[in-house]
């Protein structure tokens, strides 16, 4: 029982660590000091919550905890959890932050997750479906927020349409501005692309559990990091080239066809990816 306490722990201080790298993800993008401040008290929360754990658990083996694999792997979360908030307070390089947030990330889901640590398979298993839950809702959040971003491209492409021609009625007027629905459709991509990363971190943990013989070319995988690539040239272009209008509008709207045909074909080509077939 014991033990289960501490997984949920653990699992909470996942979705944590994950809502502290979206908000650094924002602000990576968009040097929005806000989101900053809030992924710092966050990823500060984690990091206690760590050190209370390493400490108690160093007073119970009685020794410093890095003699095998599973300690070794806890304390290197923690170090680069450490490194992360050093960093950020002192220094203030956002890129080492966030991509340091990343692979803390990667190493703490790999060490809640491990199955290898439960002597009980029922326990074992019952993390690993956990570990899958945790994964389907962050690529569906992911998917929604890709979603309402294509809805805001398409009535874009509507108001631009009647700009153009001059269309001057209610519709127009019950429209959102150009530039607002530019700016809200890039914002839900800001959030949707690090919810599908760690969505996939977590995805390709319980592949490697569950599915040994992993196909590295199975259609879902592969169509998995197409979206993700379609959806970094978008923030690419955005932010990198400051392109803006009905360009990356129409970008928008052919990524989120991708987003669909990953979800409804490449499931049906998808040696492991059974969950909703």
């Amino acid at each position: 029982m014991g033990d289960l306490y501490i997984t949920r722990l653990h699992e909470i201080t996942i979705v944590i660590y994950a809502a502290s790298v979206l908000l650094y993800f924002i602000d990576f993008l968009n040097r929005n000091r806000r989101a900053n401040k809030v992924a710092f008290w966050l990823l500060a929360f984690v990091w206690g919550f760590q050190t209370v754990f390493l400490v108690f658990y160093m007073i119970g083996t009685g020794r410093f905890p890095v003699l095998t694999l599973f300690e070794g792997l806890y304390f290197y979360a923690w170090v680069l959890v450490t490194l992360s908030l050093a960093i950020n307070k002192l220094l203030k390089v956002d890129f080492i932050v966030f991509f340091t947030n990343i692979l803390g990330f990667i190493i703490m889901a790999i060490h809640t997750f491990a199955p290898v640590q439960f002597d009980s398979n029922v326990m074992s298993e019952q993390l690993v479906s956990e570990l899958l839950l945790i994964h389907i809702t962050m690529a569906i959040l992911s998917y929604g927020a890709f979603s309402i971003s294509f809805v805001f491209s398409l009535l874009y492409l509507l108001q631009y349409d009647l700009l153009k021609r001059k269309k001057w009625g209610k519709l127009l007027w019950r429209i959102s501005d150009l530039s607002r629905l530019d700016y809200w459709s890039y914002i839900l991509n800001v959030i949707g692309v690090p919810m599908l990363i760690l969505s996939l971190i977590l995805g390709l943990q319980w592949a490697w559990i569950k599915v040994p013989d992993l196909e590295w070319y199975d259609a879902k995988l592969l169509g998995s990091f197409i979206v993700l690539a379609v959806y970094s040239i978008y923030l690419y272009l955005r932010v990198g080239k400051e392109m803006y209008g009905k360009s990356l509008a129409l970008l928008n709207i052919a990524s989120f066809l991708i987003v669909l045909i990953n979800f409804f074909l490449s499931g049906k080509l998808s040696s492991f990816h059974f969950w909703y077939q």
